[in-house]
C-alpha cells in the first residue's frame, strides 16, 4: 500500500514541481525538465511551471525552447512579472539587447522594488554600449566611399545565418562539421582561460579510438566531446556580440589609467564597476553567503565615498543602494540592531534628496527589521507611513496582509480583520489567487479571535478553495485544521446561545408565576381586611360584641318566625306556629355552629330584621 500511495502522490502536478525544483537546484538539468514537461501535460499552460521550464532551457542553452516558454507564460496575463523577467534573460542570452532592454523596463515599471529589473537595464544598457558604442565614442566621417556599409550588411547576414547544430546520437563521429574560419589570436581573447579547455577537447576529437568508446551511461566519448566544442563555439560568438575585442581592449586601457592619479576616470568604467559590483553583491545574497555581500557592499562604499559627485552623477542614490544592501545582509545574518541603523541611513539620504522611491524600499525594510525584532507596533507604524507611497495594487496587497498580520500578533484582531479585507479587496482588483489566499485566511483568523465564529468558517472556506486551486497542499492543511477549529467554536456558541434562551424563558415564566401570586395575596389580604381590623380594634371587648351581635340575630330570627306564622290561618295553626319558630330557631342555630358562632346574613336574616324593626315602630 505504502509505494502504490507513493506512486501515486508523485503522479500530482505539486510532486512533479517540487521535484523539478530539486533537480534543477541539484544541476540535474535534463531531468528537473522532464518533470516540469510532465507537470505540464497534467496542468498545460500554468504559468510558473512554464517560467520554470525556461530557466532549464536557458541552463542548458536551448534559447529558443527557453524564449517560447516565457512567451507562452504571458499569454494569459501580459503583466506576469516572472514571465516578463525571463523573456528578457531569454532575449538577451540569445544576444537581441534591445529587446530584452524592453522587456526588462515593462518588469521594472510593474515591480519597481525588484532588484533584478533594474540590474536587467543596466547589463542591456552597457552590452549595447560594448557591441555599438558609447555616442560619445563614434565620430562620422564623410570621405565619399560607402561601400563598408555594404560589408557590414553582409557580415551581419552571415552572422545571423550562423547557427550551430548540435548532432544527432546515431550521428558518426569521424570528423567535425565544417567551421567558417577564425582568427586563434581573436578566439584565445575571447575564450579566455577557456581556450585551453578547447584545445584539449580538439586534440582528444583527433583520437579515433577514443572518440568511439562509451560511458557507462551509453553516451560515446565523440558525442560528449562535440557537445562541449559546441557550447565553447556558441559561447564564442554570444561573447563576441555582448563584448567585442574592441571592447576589451579599451577596458585593458582604462585598467592602465587607473594607476594614473592625473587622468579623470571615465562614466563608463565607474558605470560597468557599479554595475558588477551590484550584481556580484546581489548574488552573494541571493545564494546563501550574507557575510560575504555585506563585506563587499562595505568595500564598495568606502569607493564610493571617496569619488566626487562629477565622477559619479546618482551618488546619493547609490549610497542609499549600498546601505539598504548592506542592511538587508545584516538581516540575514540576524544582526537585526545594524541592519536597522544601515536602512535608517538608506532613509535619511532618500528624504534629503527627496527620493521618492528610495524613501518607499526603506520604510519597506524598516518595517521587516522591526517586524523580525517583534516590535510589531513600530513595524505597523513604519508601514502605515509607507500606504501613500504603494504604487501598485499588488504592492498594497502585500502591505495591507503585514500591517494586519502584526495587528494580529499584538491582539488587536479589529484592526487585522479591516486591514486583511483591504488586502483581500487588492488581490482579487489585481487578480492573484496566491495573496487572495493569504488575506483570506489573515481575515479569518481575526474574525475567530472576535468570536465570529460565523463569518471565520466562510473565509475559511473561501480560502481553501484558492488553496486548492494553486496546489499548495501545505495551505489546504493547515487550513482544514483551523476550519475545523472555527466550527467546533460556531457550534459552542450556538449551544451557549440556545442555553441562554431557555434561561430567559424559564425566568420569565417564573416572573409570571410570581406576579400571579402576589396578585392572589393582594385579593385575600383586601377580602380579610375589614374582619381583621375589627379583631384588632376591640380585642377581648370585642369578642364579647360579637357574641351578643349573634344573640340578637338569632332573637330577630325567632320572632321573624313568629310573624311569619301569625299572619298565616291564625290561632288554630298555633301548635304548627310553634313547630316552625323552632325550625327557624334550629336553622340559625346550625349555621351559627357552622360558620363558629358568626352567623351568615342572608337576605331572608336581612327581611327578618326589617320586619322585626316595623314591628318596634308600632304602639302596643
Amino acid at each position: 500500500m505504502g509505494d502504490s500511495e507513493g506512486e501515486t502522490l508523485r503522479g500530482t502536478f505539486p510532486s512533479f514541481m517540487a521535484e523539478g525544483l530539486m533537480l534543477s537546484r541539484r544541476g540535474e538539468l535534463a531531468k528537473a525538465l522532464n518533470c516540469y514537461s510532465q507537470a505540464l501535460q497534467l496542468q498545460a499552460g500554468d504559468r510558473s511551471c512554464l517560467v520554470a521550464r525556461s530557466k532549464c532551457y536557458l541552463r542548458l542553452g536551448d534559447t529558443e525552447n527557453a524564449l517560447k516558454d516565457a512567451e507562452a507564460s504571458l499569454q494569459s496575463d501580459k503583466e506576469f512579472t516572472k514571465g516578463l523577467y525571463q523573456k528578457a534573460e531569454a532575449l538577451y542570452t540569445m544576444g537581441d539587447f534591445e529587446f530584452a532592454l524592453v522587456y526588462y523596463h515593462r518588469g521594472y515599471r510593474l515591480r519597481p522594488e525588484l532588484q533584478k529589473f533594474k540590474l536587467g537595464i543596466q547589463k542591456c544598457q552597457e552590452a549595447i554600449e560594448n557591441s555599438v558604442g558609447s555616442p560619445s565614442s563614434v565620430k562620422l566621417e564623410n570621405r565619399g566611399d560607402l561601400c563598408f556599409l555594404s560589408r557590414q550588411a553582409e557580415s551581419r547576414k552571415a552572422k545571423q545565418k550562423l547557427q550551430v547544430k548540435f548532432p544527432q546520437k546515431n550521428a558518426r563521429y569521424g570528423s567535425r562539421p565544417p567551421e567558417p574560419a577564425r582568427n586563434e589570436k581573436t578566439e584565445r581573447q575571447l575564450l579566455g582561460e577557456l581556450y585551453v579547455d578547447k584545445a584539449f577537447l580538439e586534440k582528444l576529437f583527433k583520437d579515433e579510438d577514443l572518440i568511439k568508446s562509451t560511458t557507462k551511461q551509453g553516451l560515446t566519448v565523440g558525442e560528449m566531446i562535440q557537445e562541449g566544442l559546441s557550447y565553447l563555439d556558441t559561447r564564442t560568438d554570444f561573447w563576441q556580440q555582448q563584448k567585442p575585442i574592441y571592447a576589451r581592449i579599451r577596458d585593458r586601457k582604462l585598467v592602465l589609467k587607473r594607476w594614473t592619479r592625473e587622468q579623470k576616470r571615465k562614466p563608463s568604467e565607474v558605470a560597468r564597476y557599479i554595475l558588477k559590483s551590484m550584481e556580484e553583491i546581489d548574488m552573494l545574497l541571493t545564494s546563501g553567503c550574507p557575510e560575504r555581500s555585506c563585506h563587499k557592499a562595505e568595500q564598495v562604499l568606502k569607493k564610493i565615498q571617496g569619488w566626487s559627485d562629477n565622477e559619479v552623477p546618482n551618488r546619493s542614490e547609490l549610497l542609499g543602494n549600498l546601505y539598504s544592501c548592506i542592511g538587508n545582509a545584516q538581516i540575514e545574518m540576524g544582526n537585526m540592531g545594524a541592519a536597522l541603523q544601515s536602512h535608517r541611513l538608506d532613509l535619511d539620504i532618500a528624504r534629503e534628496n527627496n527620493l521618492t522611491d528610495t524613501i518607499s524600499r526603506a520604510l519597506d525594510n524598516i518595517g521587516r527589521v522591526y517586524a523580525r525584532m517583534g516590535s510589531f507596533q513600530e513595524a505597523i507604524d513604519t508601514w502605515e507611513e509607507k500606504i501613500s507611497l504603494a504604487k501598485s495594487n499588488l504592492e498594497k496587497t502585500w502591505l495591507f496582509h503585514e500591517i494586519g498580520r502584526c495587528y494580529l500578533e499584538i491582539d488587536k484582531a479589529a484592526e487585522a480583520r479591516d486591514y486583511g479585507e483591504r488586502s483581500l479587496a487588492c488581490a482579487a482588483e489585481e487578480g492573484d489567487i496566491e495573496w487572495q489566499l493569504n488575506a483570506g485566511v489573515l481575515v479569518a483568523q481575526a474574525q475567530v479571535k472576535l468570536q465570529d465564529f460565523q463569518s471565520a468558517v466562510t473565509h475559511f472556506e473561501k480560502a481553501l478553495e484558492k488553496a486548492k486551486r494553486v496546489h499548495n497542499d501545505v495551505a489546504q492543511q493547515a487550513i482544514i485544521i483551523a476550519l475545523d477549529e472555527a466550527n467546533k467554536g460556531f457550534i459552542k456558541d450556538l449551544k451557549e446561545e440556545r442555553r441562554l434562551e431557555r434561561l430567559r424563558e424559564l425566568r420569565e415564566l417564573e416572573d409570571e408565576e410570581e406576579e400571579e401570586e402576589e396578585d392572589e395575596e393582594e385579593e385575600e389580604g383586601k377580602e380579610s381586611f375589614p374582619l381583621d381590623a375589627a379583631k384588632e380594634e376591640t380585642g377581648p371587648k370585642g369578642e364579647a360584641t360579637v357574641e351578643k351581635q349573634e344573640a340578637e340575630a338569632a332573637e330577630k330570627t325567632v320572632a321573624q318566625g313568629e310573624n311569619q306564622v301569625a299572619d298565616t290561618e291564625g290561632a288554630e295553626e298555633g301548635g304548627t306556629k310553634e313547630g316552625a319558630v323552632e325550625d327557624v330557631v334550629g336553622e340559625a342555630e346550625s349555621e351559627k355552629g357552622e360558620t363558629g358562632g358568626q352567623p351568615e346574613r342572608t337576605e331572608e336574616a336581612e327581611k327578618v330584621e326589617d320586619v322585626e324593626e316595623l314591628s318596634k315602630d308600632i304602639p302596643g
